[in-house]
């Protein structure tokens, strides 16, 4: 198993992965195999920006998101069918969206490049997705939601999500503040909102 030292979301698997979390349990369960990556479709610029959005979801969903440590994000393909890619990731709950700061070459970012601007999201600490043998399926025993996913280039959000991080992530953020901080600024790494539909 490689781990991109330079990304948080792999630090984290990392982190997970040596703590033992789920090793004699949830990392055995059996998981779903990835699938070849659909069609592109025409991609959005933006998406909804309404706190209103999230009168969608339920009391205990929106609880859940101001204060869980993680969703599970999965790109949809054109065809509604969901990606291979099931990563827990940081997030922070702002303006009825997630919003996540990623490497723009992550397959969050990529999906989006290639017009797939739709997502499930499921909320919740489930443990690592990824697993040594099958992945960890535990994370779709959480609520979800399907979400329009777009690129928020604004550096007011940073700002908001860079203060979320520091007290939600307080043992790994400052290792991963510059990199998020100049990598937004270089385009290297994006801000995705994942607003709910």
């Amino acid at each position: 198993m490689s781990v991109n030292n330079r990304d948080p979301e792999s630090r984290t698997r990392r982190a997970i992965l040596m703590s033992g979390v789920g090793l004699a349990g949830s990392w055995l369960l059996p998981g779903t195999l990835g699938r070849a990556l659909a069609q592109p479709k025409p991609a959005t610029s933006t998406a909804p920006r309404d706190p209103a959005v999230a009168r969608q979801l339920s009391p205990a969903t929106v609880a859940l998101l101001e204060k869980s440590d993680f969703v599970y994000v999965s790109p949809l393909k054109a065809n509604g069918q969901e990606s291979a890619c099931h990563g827990e990731v940081w997030y922070g709950w702002d303006e009825g969206s997630v919003a996540l700061i990623t490497a723009r070459k992550t397959w969050k970012g990529r999906a989006l490049d290639r017009g797939l601007d739709r997502a499930r999201v499921w909320v919740g600490n489930h443990g690592r997705w990824k697993g040594l043998i099958f992945n960890n399926e535990d994370f779709r025993r959480g609520p979800s939601f399907e979400a329009r996913a777009a690129i928020d280039p604004d550096p007011a959000l940073l700002e908001r999500l860079m203060q979320r991080y520091a007290v939600k992530y307080p043992a790994e953020f400052a290792d991963w503040e510059p990199a998020m901080r100049s990598g937004f600024v270089s385009g290297e790494r994006v801000i995705i909102r994942y607003s709910p539909v």
